[in-house]
């Protein structure tokens, strides 16, 4: 339970116990019942509509928001996972595979974090080795080959720092990423679901469309990170998360992202369901605009979105 939602928690705790006598006492109390279902409902979209950066951080990291396979268990018909790089391993913090998004067939890729213990060990948090990221160019190979579209879901906390990574070459599998995918001849379309950081998120995230949800951030730093560095203490993270301005608000307005999902009211683990819905119409509206293009047309605009991102002065 995250603090600002802890009105609305203790509301719907009244509601369930108001539920349970009545039906334990056999009495009739659905007009007490409905009067705190709307009280909750009216809270929930003024709680929601004033959310703080910070506190949208909070929500991109919530342990019930859906994750990579729950938007495919949802939304891909069809879907057939591809494992290994073809060079080290297998990464299971990076899902990917083929399948088919409203009769499109697609090849998707996806951050994939995990719920309890053993699976977040497994899925190391969410943050890809080397061989994650060279598994997901493997299948965007792949896509190129067969003029497939690409979709890319990005939730990571991070590239995965650890001396195995380095020595496997982190930094080298995230810039030929990069350049690779800037020149893909397919359509890409990324979508932000949960956390968007640094180059751990940039290494599937380039793409013709980017999308971010709602309740999502996307920064070359965790606000954590960037307040141990700026105010020598991480627990300035809700301060630093107010400068970076990394909601999806502020990159649309700063031209980094094209379009914001919007979620259900309460976030996207509060109806999973209607979540994905909203994806999928998201990335079939991209790839209406995308598939018919050109690979030189891809290629030539991609390259165009990203050199007017920033500005730069030259002096002498």
């Amino acid at each position: 339970m995250l603090e600002f939602e802890k009105p609305i928690i203790e509301i719907e705790r009244k509601i369930a116990e108001l539920r349970e006598y009545a039906l334990g006492e056999d009495i009739e109390m659905q007009e007490e019942i409905q009067k705190l279902e709307k009280r909750a409902q009216r809270l929930r979209r003024e709680i929601y509509s004033k959310l703080t950066r910070w506190q949208r951080v909070q929500l991109a990291r919530h342990p019930k928001r859906p994750y990579t396979l729950d938007y495919v268990e949802r939304i891909v018909d069809d879907f057939i996972e591809l494992h290994g790089d073809r060079v080290f391993g297998d990464d299971p913090a990076i899902v990917a595979g083929v399948g088919k998004i409203g009769g499109q067939r697609i090849v998707l890729i996806g951050h994939q974090k995990a719920r309890d213990t053993k699976e977040k060990v497994r899925r190391n948090f969410g943050m890809p080795h080397p061989e994650g990221y060279r598994k997901a160019l493997r299948l965007m190979k792949l896509a190129a080959k067969y003029g497939r579209p690409v979709i890319s879901f990005v939730d990571t906390p991070g590239a995965f720092p650890g001396i195995g990574a380095e020595e496997r070459g982190q930094a080298e599998a995230i810039a030929h990423n990069l350049f690779e995918m800037s020149h893909l001849p397919v359509p890409i379309v990324v979508v932000i679901i949960g956390e968007g950081a640094s180059g751990g998120a940039l290494g599937i995230g380039i793409g013709d469309r980017v999308l971010m949800m709602e309740n999502t951030w996307y920064s070359v730093i965790t606000p954590e990170g960037c307040a141990a560095i700026l105010y020598r203490d991480a627990k300035n993270a809700p301060q630093a998360a107010e400068a970076m301005k990394i909601s999806a608000e502020d990159l649309l307005q700063l031209k980094v992202i094209d379009k914001i999902i919007q979620e259900p009211v309460g976030g996207a683990h509060s109806d999973i369901d209607q979540a994905a819905a909203l994806v999928k119409n998201a990335v079939l509206a991209a790839l209406q605009d995308l598939v018919p293009l050109s690979p030189q047309d891809l290629i030539s605009q991609r390259l165009e979105k990203y050199s007017k991102m920033g500005f730069w002065l030259e002096s002498r």
